[in-house]
């Protein structure tokens, strides 16, 4: 069966990782939230390195309930930096945080994150026709403006695309992938 080039067929987290989940559009709130935040974990970092350290996040951040999220405070902080599980970055947990907040401003404005993110593709997901992968795009550009000018903090648009091919609204496979 043959996969992305970049799918290290070794791995067997990372093979599972594309073959059932990268890619496929998600639309529930929780989701999209705990992805959000593990891309901004992933910044400067390679993919695998959070996906190791994913279920450990998830213990770690509430199994990212964006309210409970939302209310940590210094205290909470200093917590998170001492678990040597996940990726110990204040300002990266910081930017949690903040971003769980903004991200509840936004389900509050659109009636969900989901229909924030969505909207702009119209509900589509967009088709990658070619095996050229950007690391962004106009859509990434877009999206990231509005998430920095809202208040979101690693959200830049090479950190978007990478969001918008693993929730979905783009599908980046490649043509010969099995996923394509």
């Amino acid at each position: 069966m043959k996969r992305c080039f970049w799918v290290d067929e070794k791995s067997e987290i990372y093979t599972k990782y594309h073959d059932e989940e990268w890619g496929v559009p998600k639309y529930d709130d929780r989701d999209l939230f705990e992805l959000l935040i593990l891309e901004g974990f992933q910044a400067g970092l390679a993919w695998i390195t959070v996906l190791k350290k994913r279920e450990a996040f998830r213990k770690a951040f509430d199994n990212f309930d964006v309210k409970k999220v939302s209310e940590y405070d210094k205290t909470r902080v200093d917590e998170l930096l001492m678990n040597d599980r996940i990726i110990r970055s204040r300002s990266k947990i910081e930017a949690a945080i903040n971003n769980a907040k903004i991200f509840m401003q936004i389900q509050k404005e659109f009636g969900s994150f989901s229909n924030y993110i969505w909207g702009f593709t119209d509900n589509k997901v967009i088709k990658n026709m070619t095996d050229e992968f950007p690391v962004k795009t106009e859509l990434s550009d877009r999206i990231s403006k509005d998430l920095k000018k809202r208040g979101m903090k690693y959200t830049g648009s090479v950190i978007i695309y990478s969001y918008l091919q693993a929730i979905g609204v783009v599908n980046d496979h490649e043509r010969g992938c099995f996923r394509y």
